[in-house]
């Protein structure tokens, strides 16, 4: 299984990516060992996930929420 994830940053700005490891990828970005990005933003804290069944799939998902506006996301994320 692979996820597509967004983090809701410390200074409020969204963050998008994609994983094999949930838990595990979250870990790093709050140990400053996540995106570039993240490092100067933390601590973060998942805002909302989606679960793939490949990489690819994952990889398609980020692509497409990165191209949403911040309402957009915001939405995704409230459900």
């Amino acid at each position: 299984m692979s996820y597509t994830y967004i983090l809701l940053c410390a200074d409020g700005t969204l963050y998008t990516g994609w994983t094999s490891n949930l838990i595990a990828r979250l870990k790093a970005h709050n140990s400053g060992r996540g995106a570039r990005y993240t490092r100067s933003r933390r601590p973060v804290q998942l805002a909302y996930s989606e679960r793939h069944r490949t990489k690819s799939a994952a990889m398609k998902r980020e692509i497409e929420i990165k191209r949403m506006t911040r309402r957009e996301k915001l939405k995704l994320v409230s459900g």
